[in-house]
C-alpha cells in the first residue's frame, strides 16, 4: 500500500469519480484504475462498485477512506516537521473560527510566538465544522474557537469567556432604545464572516431571534460590517471588549435589553492522543491571564485587510 495508491483512493472518494479524481491528481484515468486494482488485491476488498446513482462503497472501502486520509495527513506532516526540523525550526499549524481569528488570534499567537525563537505559527481561517476533521487528519495541531455541538474524542479546553453585543449607528432608530425580539428581529443586520458557519455566538444569536436569511448581509470581515453600521445601515453583533473603544467615543451605540447580547466561550481543541507538544502548550498558554489580556488588547485587522475563507497567516 503506497502514498500515491492512497492518494489515488481518497480523491476517488472525495471527488465520487475515477475521471475526476485523475484531473484532480493530473494522470490518466487508467492509473487511477491501477491504482485502485492494486488496492483492491492487497486489501481482499471491492471497495466499492459502480452503480447508476454513482460510487457505492463497501463497509471496508468506508474504512479505508477514513484510514487512507489519516495516512496522508500524518505524510504530509511528517515531511513538513522533517524540513523544517533541518532548519532548525518547528511549526505549529493552528486553525481559528473567522471571529476569534479576527479579533483576538494576532494578540494571542504574537505573544506565544515571541516566547520560542525557534517556533513558527501559520494561522488559518476554518469553519468550527471542519475542526474535527482537520485535527483527525493531522491537517491542523489545535484549532481555536466555538466548540462543535457533537460530542468527539478531542482534547477539548476553555479559552476565554466573551460577549457578544448588538451596535448600531448613533443615528440609527433603535440607538438606545430596549428592543424587542421583534424590533431586533425585523432590522438589516450587518455581519462578518462568522455568520455563515452555523456554530457560534453569532449564529446563535441569529437563531435565537429568527432573523431570516433576507434581513442578513454578510462582508468579509466583521470590521467591514461595523463600518457600515456607524453608517446607519443596520444593526451589528460585535465582540464587546472589540467595540468597546468605539463604543465609548460615541460612533457606535450598544443596544440594551436581554436579545441584544450573548455570552459564549471559546475553546481551544487538540488531539486526545499525542498532540504535538506546541499545540499542547498554546493549549495551556491560552487560558492564562497574560494571554487573555493580550487578546482582548489585539488590534486586529482593518476593514478590507482580512480574508475569511483560508487565509493562512505565517508568524516567526
Amino acid at each position: 500500500m503506497t502514498p500515491t495508491q492512497l492518494r489515488a483512493y481518497s480523491a476517488v472518494v472525495r471527488l465520487g469519480s475515477v475521471k475526476l479524481a485523475a484531473a484532480e491528481i493530473q494522470v490518466s484515468e487508467s492509473a487511477i484504475s491501477l491504482h485502485i486494482g492494486q488496492l483492491r488485491r492487497e486489501l481482499g476488498d471491492q471497495l466499492f462498485t459502480r452503480t447508476a446513482a454513482g460510487l457505492a462503497f463497501t463497509p471496508g472501502g468506508l474504512r479505508l477512506a477514513s484510514r487512507a486520509a489519516e495516512m496522508l495527513g500524518l505524510q504530509d506532516i511528517t515531511v513538513l516537521e522533517v524540513s523544517t526540523a533541518g532548519k532548525g525550526r518547528r511549526l505549529l499549524r493552528v486553525a481559528a473560527s473567522a471571529l476569534f481569528a479576527e479579533h483576538a488570534a494576532p494578540g494571542l499567537i504574537e505573544l506565544f510566538a515571541g516566547r520560542a525563537d525557534d517556533l513558527d505559527l501559520e494561522l488559518s481561517v476554518r469553519g468550527p465544522a471542519a475542526f474535527e476533521a482537520l485535527l483527525m487528519t493531522r491537517s491542523v495541531d489545535i484549532a481555536i474557537g466555538p466548540r462543535p455541538a457533537a460530542d468527539s474524542g478531542l482534547m477539548c479546553r476553555p479559552v476565554m469567556n466573551y460577549r457578544v453585543v448588538v451596535v448600531a449607528g448613533p443615528d440609527h432608530p433603535l440607538a438606545g432604545v430596549r428592543a424587542s425580539a421583534a424590533q431586533l428581529r425585523d432590522q438589516t443586520w450587518l455581519l462578518g464572516p462568522s455568520a455563515a458557519a452555523g456554530i457560534g455566538a453569532v449564529p446563535s444569536m441569529l437563531r435565537r431571534l429568527a432573523v431570516t436569511e433576507q434581513r442578513q448581509q454578510i462582508f468579509q470581515s466583521h470590521a467591514a460590517a461595523l463600518e457600515e453600521a456607524k453608517r446607519g445601515k443596520g444593526v451589528a453583533p460585535a465582540l464587546s471588549f472589540a467595540v468597546a473603544p468605539e463604543v465609548r467615543s460615541g460612533h457606535l451605540v450598544q443596544l440594551p435589553g436581554p436579545y441584544a447580547s450573548l455570552e459564549a466561550v471559546w475553546h481551544s481543541m487538540t488531539l486526545a492522543d499525542h498532540p504535538t507538544a506546541a499545540a499542547a502548550e498554546l493549549a495551556r498558554f491560552a487560558a492564562t491571564p497574560r494571554a487573555i489580556q493580550a487578546m482582548m488588547r489585539g488590534s486586529g485587522v482593518n476593514v478590507g485587510h482580512f480574508r475569511p475563507s483560508v487565509h493562512v497567516t505565517l508568524w516567526s
